[in-house]
């Protein structure tokens, strides 16, 4: 039975809170997987695996009722759609499990195992969803969130006797933010653009020092601000896509569990993943960043079922205190194959990267091995019409605490 729980612990904690950032207004029904495992040093095992359901019209027209499921972790929305007036909706939600709020020191591209404990974690939150402009082809939305989550932490089988993690706390949060546009919750999304600003502010309920005899603190309250700018194009008869996202953050006070954290290489781990190929999963914590993601998918069968695909990041970083490393500038590349099935319900993918600026015992340099999977329960069969306007209308979704 232990043996399993450590099984488990991998596939969740890096899938915490999957609450929308709009009222998903598509069916869908997918299965999703994804797996960065080092080829240099010891890491955290970094993955997830997890069904995803959004369900429009469920019981009445107005509501929706998203489900997200992973072991031992759940994540549901109840969203009422024209709740507060006709271009604005509302959504309750509850999510919780174990080890979610788990955490892994890592410094100088080494995973401290003694440091590290797990976490487990329950949330109440409530949403409002404004559109500004309906019945335009890309809509503008204001998105406020308010949130309530409860952390349990404890020493794993590897946390040193003298680590002591945090107190068990209630943390608050408000999120609000403009998004124009959006992207679809699926890996490789063929069409997709976005412009956002965001601003997150957590609050804690009697933070105390932590650590080797409290040699770390939790700060009482963290303000985080980042905006976004992505897009995604696939030529109609080539079938090429390209895929470019910037992304930049700062904040205020940011402690160990609320900095920005990037690393590794798993895009549907989060709303807005920090991926950076070649290191780490959450490798390298940041109170600033700014970080470019791109990819290139490039047919090379007569079916365009294979693709060829390459994809690169690099980022500008001002590390939070304790964890700093030499240089402010990392960057990583990757290339890999995916297989799309004749009617597009499985992508996989797997893929090879290199963390150009990643430190390991041997020096700079870091290689790993991702897999990707994606089984869509519901797509129906047929071609990808880049003139579709429901294409642009697929929501983005927040799997973050």
């Amino acid at each position: 039975m232990h043996g399993i729980v450590r099984g488990l612990r991998w596939l969740i904690p890096f899938l915490p809170v999957m609450a929308a950032a709009q009222i998903d207004p598509v069916k869908r029904d997918l299965i999703q997987f994804g797996y960065n495992q080092p080829v240099e040093g010891r890491a955290p095992l970094a993955g997830y695996a997890f069904y995803y359901h959004n369900q429009p019209d469920c019981l009445r027209t107005n509501l929706t009722w998203r489900l997200a499921l992973a072991p031992v972790y759940l994540d549901t929305e109840i969203g009422f759609v024209h709740g507060f007036g006709p271009d604005t909706d509302f959504a309750l939600g509850l999510a919780g499990g174990g080890f979610a709020d788990s955490y892994n020191e890592i410094r100088g591209g080494k995973w401290i195992e003694e440091e590290s404990y797990d976490g487990h974690g329950a949330e109440l939150s409530s949403s409002i969803y404004h559109l500004f402009n309906p019945g335009q082809l890309i809509p503008l939305n204001l998105v406020v969130r308010g949130g309530a989550h409860y952390s349990a932490y404890e020493p794993n089988d590897s946390t040193v006797a003298g680590f002591q993690p945090p107190d068990d706390g209630t943390t608050f949060s408000i999120r609000t933010g403009l998004r124009w546009g959006g992207i679809e919750p699926t890996l490789f999304p063929e069409l997709a653009m976005e412009l956002a600003v965001w601003y997150q502010g957590e609050f804690r309920t009697g933070p105390t020092a932590y650590g080797y005899h409290g040699d770390r603190e939790l700060e009482p309250d963290t303000h985080l601000f980042w905006a976004s700018a992505a897009l995604s194009y696939t030529l109609p008869q080539s079938k090429q896509n390209f895929f470019v996202r910037l992304i930049a953050g700062t904040s205020l006070d940011a402690d160990r569990l609320s900095a920005y954290r990037l690393g590794g290489f798993l895009p549907l781990v989060a709303e807005y993943p920090l991926s950076l190929p070649g290191y780490y999963f959450q490798e390298l914590s940041a109170r600033q960043f700014a970080l470019i993601n791109a990819s290139y998918l490039l047919p090379i069968a007569p079916s365009q079922r294979w693709n060829l695909v390459f994809n690169g990041a690099t980022a500008g970083i001002k590390y939070l205190s304790g964890t700093e490393q030499p240089g402010d500038w990392v960057s990583g590349v990757g290339a890999g194959i995916l297989y799309r099935s004749p009617s597009d319900r499985i992508k996989c993918a797997v893929a090879y990267a290199y963390g150009i600026d990643a430190f390991r015992s041997s020096g700079r340099g870091a290689n790993s091995i991702s897999v990707l999977f994606q089984f869509d329960l519901d797509r129906p069969a047929g071609g990808f019409n880049p003139t579709q306007p429901g294409r642009w209308r697929g929501w983005n979704w927040l799997l973050g605490r």
